[in-house]
């Protein structure tokens, strides 16, 4: 049984959620976002807390926590919002942001161009910083993934694009006699 289902989401001041029949609209100070409902789930709202229920009829068991936890995601979402953060490692390695695009310096013969999707924010710290931000925690993750894609880490030099933090294995260089 699921115990992700069953746990009650509170809804922060701000935020208001609109249920219809397929999907529930979370609107917030951030943004608005929908989340799908598969039939045999209801979402009831109560003053400050909305509660995922299944019906017992229903054959549609394993996605109650799905929709609870993608119901949690939307409305701290819209409320707080997400952010990954990724680190840029290189000589001469450097971003930086030109309107809806990010300009990237990673050791090609070119400079690499990254258009930003509606309703992701980019923030270059000291040209090798960069922070993703915004409401969907999907799309924050996906642009996060898309730019660390760009240049991934090297395994022998650890130069390239990584999420802060992200520790890596490096291997050893070739011996030759």
């Amino acid at each position: 049984m699921s115990r992700i289902g069953a746990k009650p989401i509170p809804l922060p001041s701000g935020v208001s959620i609109t249920i219809q029949s397929s999907e529930v609209r979370v609107k917030g100070p951030k943004g608005v976002l929908t989340s799908p409902v598969l039939p045999g789930i209801e979402v009831q709202l109560d003053k400050s807390v909305a509660q995922v229920s299944l019906r017992e009829t229903s054959g549609n068991r394993a996605y109650w926590g799905l929709t609870r936890a993608l119901l949690a995601n939307a409305v701290t979402g819209v409320s707080e919002g997400f952010q990954k953060e990724l680190d840029i490692v290189g000589v001469g390695y450097r971003a930086q942001v030109k309107g809806r695009n990010v300009s990237f310096a990673l050791g090609y013969s070119h400079p690499v161009e990254f258009a930003l999707p509606d309703g992701i924010d980019v923030r270059i710290e000291k040209n090798t910083h960069v922070v993703v931000s915004g409401a969907d925690k999907q799309a924050v993750g996906q642009v996060a993934a898309r730019i660390r894609a760009l240049r991934k880490p090297d395994p022998y030099k650890q130069k390239g694009v990584r999420y802060t933090g992200e520790r890596l294995i490096k291997k050893a260089g070739k011996t030759g006699a």
